[in-house]
């Protein structure tokens, strides 16, 4: 079950998924939750920098929970490993 209040990072510019973040904090949202995966973990990192200092400094890092999925490709059978991370940032 995924919140409304996720901000799923992928292959945009940074500033997109910073400007959704602040589009969450601004709508009233108590938490906004950053997710990635594999490659797009360091641009989640780099969406959290940006948002602290240069758009809104009072928000905190008030979580980070990293992990491995299980993920089945599609040229291959067999499972592979994905890292995660989690971000949980507060006003």
């Amino acid at each position: 079950m995924e919140r409304s209040n996720t901000v799923f990072i992928g292959r945009k510019p940074v500033l997109n998924y910073v400007l959704a973040c602040m589009t969450l904090f601004k709508s009233g949202q108590e938490n906004v939750f950053v997710k990635a995966r594999g490659q797009s973990i360091s641009r989640a990192v780099d969406v959290v920098e940006v948002l602290k200092n240069r758009f809104m400094p009072d928000v905190e890092v008030a979580e980070i929970k990293i992990g491995t999925e299980q993920v089945q490709s599609e040229e291959r059978n067999t499972p592979s490993n994905v890292s995660t991370i989690e971000i949980v940032l507060k006003p």
